[in-house]
């Protein structure tokens, strides 16, 4: 078929992620908010779990050939608009994801440096976490840790803002270009996130908390919306502010129903927008 006769095409995400079979966090939790947004979403698996709302049986690793196989076959017929990169358990997955990166001269790309599943599972081996830090930090535009996986990554606990903003910074010298500090961990009824960049843009984030049983996958979901609002042409800060809101809302729409006997999933569809069109 003649390409002249296409006009238009999606705005296209790819999720480079762990496979959840309960469809609450990981990939699954990934295309349901890239198709909720109005994004194409894709897939490359780096790892099969069985899990349930009430935690990780097992991992299953993909070998790495195959995961830069998934990468390149999406990318090379599709391509994408941006990049959301997820649970990576091993340092061989962390370095094929690298040098995916670079041989596409990948952009745009979001870095949820997933450790601990909401179950208190550990997800990725302790070697891989300095090749992540070392080849990911510097490749993403944006890095995405909880107040666990920040400490784990500056080597001290964070038990106030102070603190939270400290461990921005230790991050950006670790390389990142810029770090959304996300502080649901913390005590209290509101919820602070920062976003900190090297250029010095410090940005706080306030919000009263929901009280819900139903958080599993929010940093999977809050990561992928970041992605897709990138995808969509938005600035960082907008795409940012536009996912937490999406999440919020999701979180809200969610609250009251039940799925499994543990910490269940967000309503992803509460609000879903026709997919998007960009001319080309």
């Amino acid at each position: 078929m003649s390409n002249d006769i296409f006009e238009f095409e999606y705005p296209r995400v790819l999720s480079i992620a762990g496979s959840d079979s309960g469809g609450g966090a990981g990939i699954q939790a990934d295309l349901k908010t890239f198709a909720a947004l109005g994004c194409y979403g894709m897939t490359a698996i780096t790892a099969l779990t069985a899990q349930n709302t009430q935690g990780v049986r097992s991992i299953h690793g993909v070998p790495p050939a195959m995961l830069s196989d998934q990468i390149d076959a999406v990318l090379e017929d599709i391509g994408a608009d941006a990049v959301k990169i997820g649970m990576l358990h091993a340092p061989e997955i962390v370095l094929a994801v690298a040098t995916a990166i670079d041989r596409h001269a990948l952009q745009k790309i979001v870095l949820d440096p997933v450790m601990v599943a909401t179950s208190g599972a550990v997800l990725i081996d302790n070697p891989a976490i300095e090749v992540l830090v070392r080849e990911l930090f510097p490749r993403a535009i944006l890095v995405t840790p909880n107040l666990d996986e920040a400490a784990l990554l500056v080597g001290r606990p964070l038990r106030n803002a102070e603190d939270m903003e400290a461990a921005a910074h230790e991050l950006l010298t670790q390389g990142a270009h810029a770090v959304l500090l996300k502080g649901g961990h913390l005590p209290g009824e509101t919820v602070m996130d920062l976003l900190l960049t090297a250029s010095g843009e410090k940005h706080w984030m306030h919000a009263p908390r929901i009280r819900s049983a139903n958080t599993h996958g929010t940093g999977c979901t809050l990561s992928s919306a970041i992605a897709a609002g990138l995808a969509l042409g938005q600035p960082l800060r907008e795409a940012v502010e536009a996912a937490r809101a999406y999440v919020r809302a999701a979180l809200l729409a969610g609250a009251r129903v039940k799925t499994g006997a543990g910490s269940g999933p967000l309503n992803h569809g509460h609000a879903p927008v026709p997919m998007r069109l960009k001319r080309l």
